[in-house]
């Protein structure tokens, strides 16, 4: 019966969703108030709030659904794969599968999903919410590495920042350039290249040291 009831919820919080996007999209998230939201799916205003935090959580909940996956990447991973190896592997992977977080996805409702996010003041800074809370996870997990060099803390903070911040930076380049006229399978091999570059210089840096 729990099974059920958690079936319902799932359903009832995905409906509400999409009837926001689908008003988002069509007239401007600025437009579209929650009262508008709550009676296109349905539901009250405090139902809708029982499921989403806030305005912006209607939409850029989905970046929740990859806040530990870098994390869970690092925590199980071969015991012999380096750290940076096993996060690259996975990024790989998700332009493989055209995962919409890479960037690399040119389904015109995903595009028109990532506009709206990046063309919203408001959203994009809920997106940094959650991709900060998706750092602090992964520098959780990489304090546990016992490959992590000393020290643990602050080389745990730097790499986590420095892995987020790249993967972010790949998914819009990705991301523009399909906007720009580029198709998802015609960029495949030229994005795996530039997210391999990019892990490289995170392994090898990007020059000679610094002068003393």
């Amino acid at each position: 019966m729990s099974g059920l009831r958690e079936r319902k919820k799932e359903r009832t919080r995905r409906a509400i969703s999409e009837a926001a996007i689908t008003l988002f999209l069509e007239h401007g998230f600025d437009r579209v108030s929650v009262a508008d939201v709550a009676a296109a799916a349905e539901v009250s205003k405090p139902t809708l709030f029982s499921y989403f935090a806030t305005k912006e959580d209607l939409v850029v909940h989905r970046f929740a659904d990859h806040q530990e996956q870098a994390a869970e990447t690092v925590r199980t991973r071969q015991a012999d794969e380096p750290v940076l190896d096993a996060l690259l592997r996975d990024f790989l992977d998700g332009l493989t599968r055209h995962d919409p977080v890479t960037g690399l996805n040119d389904h015109p409702a995903v595009l028109a999903f990532t506009a709206l996010v990046y063309g919203t003041p408001s959203l994009a800074a809920r997106v940094g919410e959650y991709v900060a809370r998706a750092e602090r996870s992964l520098a959780e997990a990489l304090r546990e590495a016992p490959d992590l060099p000393e020290p643990r803390d602050l080389t745990a903070a730097l790499l986590a920042a420095q892995v987020t911040a790249t993967q972010r930076v790949l998914a819009l380049h990705n991301w523009r350039r399909i906007q720009a006229g580029r198709t998802a399978d015609d960029l495949h091999g030229e994005a795996a290249a530039d997210a391999t570059r990019a892990f490289r210089l995170l392994v090898d840096g990007y020059g000679p040291p610094a002068a003393p």
